[in-house]
């Protein structure tokens, strides 16, 4: 059986990035300043420090997170995004607008539903 050519990019490029966490994390990493491991957890407050560590070495396998180790004592660590993980941003920036709107259409959904219940 022969595989679909465009199926397969898609479903490697998902791959990629799809996750509860990683494009929320790539998000945060897109505003171009590096950021410390305890950083990213004060910005995902409900991600698990095991789930965090998981995203952000299969984002780094990727290539599109960069992780920097200062030789310092107390350790430190920071995570920036790539240049290859900047060629997300475009997309990124469109899901999370697409998400938005999306959310404002539930909403609304939810509302007209409400009122029709009530009449």
């Amino acid at each position: 059986m022969q595989k679909n050519p465009v199926q397969c990019q898609f479903v490697t490029a998902l791959d990629s990035i799809v996750g509860k966490w990683k494009p929320i994390i790539l998000y945060h990493l897109l505003q171009g300043k590096p950021l410390r491991f305890n950083e990213l957890r004060r910005l995902l407050p409900d991600i698990t420090q095991r789930m965090l560590t998981l995203h952000l070495r299969e984002l780094e396998e990727e290539e599109l997170v960069k992780r920097v180790i200062y030789p310092q004592i107390p350790p430190k660590v920071e995570y920036s995004i790539t240049e290859y993980g900047m060629s997300l941003s475009p997309i990124l920036k469109a899901l999370h607008q697409w998400g938005a709107t999306h959310v404002e259409r539930k909403q609304l959904k939810k509302e007209i539903n409400e009122q029709t219940e009530t009449d």
